[in-house]
């Protein structure tokens, strides 16, 4: 059985800077096809292309103590700040429209070797839009170290695909202070270092999956995640042997991102 209870401390090299690529696709597609009305949404780009980026930035994602495979922590907004700054100059942690939760950034140790470590990141977060706000489901990515160098070896900041994979806020009459909402697709929302992905396939001496990182890392952010969902069919089999009661949720939107 591995031994997932050692702990590595995360360390980065301030000297070095570091050279990020950002990108936004043109949106293509909403719901009530505010794309198409909406100036702001319609000529959405990306503030800047591409910026250098002191790796001090990167301390952020790291934890101040030393910590396992799985383990989870909060990241420090500040370099994020920075980072999001490249995608729009406007972005904003505390959303406009409150979930109620106040812990927006969280990382985890996916795995590591005597080289490299990866972190995986999860980010909420929004922008603002003249006249609206533009809120992505999330913004999820890797974060990979050389510990020999203590420096970054690939870093990668993206909205995940979805069939609806944001959310907008348009104050569309000036005279008005209510805002009319829409959701929508976006193919490319990214921030990616301009260092090749030379570890894709490297082999660690711990880890766990991609998919069990993001899974850790969704219960940081929504109670709901914690219940054992189950499809209507499974809750009547489920009810008739147990002999109680279904207790049925039913929503018009995802819980487990912002997307709608």
């Amino acid at each position: 059985m591995r031994n997932l209870s050692e702990k590595i401390a995360l360390n980065l090299n301030d000297n070095v800077n570091v050279s990020v690529k950002g990108f936004i696709a043109p949106i293509e597609h909403t719901l009530s096809k505010f794309h198409e009305e909406w100036g702001a949404l319609a000529n959405l780009s990306v503030a800047e292309p591409k910026k250098e980026y002191p790796t001090s930035v990167f301390q952020s994602f790291l934890p101040k103590e030393p910590v396992s495979v799985g383990e989870c922590w909060q990241i420090n907004q500040t370099g994020v700040m920075k980072l999001l700054r490249q995608l729009n100059p406007e972005p904003n942690l505390n959303m406009h429209i409150d979930s109620g939760n106040s812990n927006r950034l969280w990382a985890c140790l996916r795995s590591y070797n005597d080289q490299f470590a990866d972190i995986a990141f999860r980010i909420h977060a929004e922008f603002k839009l003249e006249d609206g706000w533009f809120t992505p489901s999330q913004l999820a990515g890797n974060l990979t170290i050389d510990q020999i160098e203590e420096k970054v070896a690939f870093f990668m900041m993206h909205l995940p695909e979805g069939t609806v994979n944001f959310d907008v806020n348009w104050h569309e009459d000036k005279n008005d202070d209510r805002a009319v909402s829409d959701a929508g697709f976006c193919s490319q929302m990214e921030l990616r270092s301009a260092i090749e992905n030379v570890v894709a396939n490297t082999e660690y001496k711990e880890k766990i999956s991609q998919e069990a990182a993001e899974r850790a890392l969704s219960l940081r952010f929504y109670n709901s995640e914690h219940i054992n969902w189950v499809s209507p069919y499974q809750a009547v089999e489920m009810a008739e042997e147990q002999i109680k009661l279904i207790h049925v949720v039913s929503v018009d939107g995802p819980l487990a991102d912002e997307a709608c």
